[in-house]
């Protein structure tokens, strides 16, 4: 990150319902691809990348690529304030969620996971 994450950078880049549950669901699990957000949130890819690319470009998530595989986590110097804030919004928001995480459950328990995933 080479700015301080203000509070208004944050809150305008999680207005966006889809941006809002991709975030809460990465901080969750830890780290999420982009074929996993593309099935939680029966979404298509192009629609979730972009989404993907605007919380990277606003300091919320970085990535890593693993061969053909792009991974997103939480950005790793973002402000205690704001994990914090991120964690209090997941514990309170978990119905809202709800959905969301059984259909990324269910696609981890399929055993070719690697293979959607490319």
């Amino acid at each position: 990150m080479l700015e301080p994450l203000s509070p208004t950078t944050v809150f305008k880049c999680l207005a966006d319902e889809t941006r809002a549950r991709m975030t809460l669901l990465i901080a969750a699990e830890g780290e999420l691809c982009v074929c996993e957000l593309t099935a939680a949130l029966e979404d298509s890819q192009p629609k979730i990348s972009r989404h993907l690319a605007q919380l990277r470009s606003c300091g919320l998530l970085e990535d890593r690529r693993r061969g053909q595989w792009v991974y997103y986590r939480l950005h790793p110097q973002l402000p205690e304030w704001a994990q914090q804030m991120l964690q209090v919004i997941l514990q309170a928001n978990r119905p809202w969620l709800a959905v969301n995480s059984e259909k990324l459950q269910s696609m981890r328990n399929r055993p070719d996971r690697q293979n959607i995933c490319s």
